[in-house]
């Protein structure tokens, strides 16, 4: 019998979460942050570690990327696979702590919102980097501590309200950048709040971007690794 993890319960709820107005838009907004960080290309092989249910994974599989997506969540990893279905993927259960891969295995790695959940920051990210080949790129994406969103999570954690991010690990875009000995470059997004008016929310994530603010919910970093 499998052992169950905190996301089995999740798959159907996180997508659906992503249908709403409010989700939409911050699923449009961390995408493309993503993709112009990762630039995936037709016939690259990519790692998409913590993957989830795919709802990045799209996007590279589109893009002609060749992906093999990890989580430790079966659930979400079966919904991936169905989502995915008549793309260039293959799954695997798997721990991105312990990645079950040779060195320099992958063209590019990327993980999306996984790392929250993991206290050795430093470690993923070094495993990431060790089944990537010279050159290749590595993109992380996480929570941002900076930002009102984090801060809203922390208060309701003190409330002793029960929720999925109640024991996540937010970190800042220098947190972030920390986590590698490799020069990389930092960018935030969902500038916005969760209970703004769509309109409102583009027009204030407009502004966000463009002053570069280091204060959004969603922070990505690119490292190139050393050729």
């Amino acid at each position: 019998m499998e052992e169950k993890t905190l996301f089995d319960e999740w798959p159907e709820r996180y997508d659906q979460w992503f249908t709403t107005p409010i989700g939409k838009l911050v699923r449009e907004t961390e995408g493309e942050l993503v993709m112009d960080l990762l630039k995936p290309k037709a016939g690259e092989k990519i790692l998409d570690a913590g993957c989830g249910t795919g709802v990045f994974t799209l996007d590279f599989l589109a893009a002609g990327a060749e992906v093999v997506g990890l989580d430790i969540s079966a659930p979400m990893l079966k919904l991936a696979i169905k989502k995915s279905a008549g793309y260039a993927f293959s799954a695997l259960r798997g721990d991105m702590e312990h990645l079950p891969f040779k060195d320099n295995s992958f063209d590019k790695a990327v993980s999306v919102t996984a790392l929250e959940f993991i206290a050795d920051g430093r470690g993923a990210v070094n495993e990431l980097f060790r089944v990537t080949r010279p050159g290749g790129w590595v993109v992380v994406a996480s929570l941002n501590s900076l930002s009102p969103w984090a801060a809203r999570r922390r208060a309701k954690t003190e409330s002793g309200q029960k929720h999925i991010l109640e024991g996540a690990f937010f970190r800042s875009p220098h947190e972030l950048l920390s986590l590698s000995p490799y020069k990389g470059i930092a960018k935030t997004v969902v500038h916005f709040q969760k209970d703004d008016e769509p309109g409102q929310a583009a027009r204030t994530e407009e502004r966000g971007q463009r002053n570069a603010l280091n204060t959004g919910a969603f922070v990505a970093v690119l490292w190139q690794k050393p050729g």
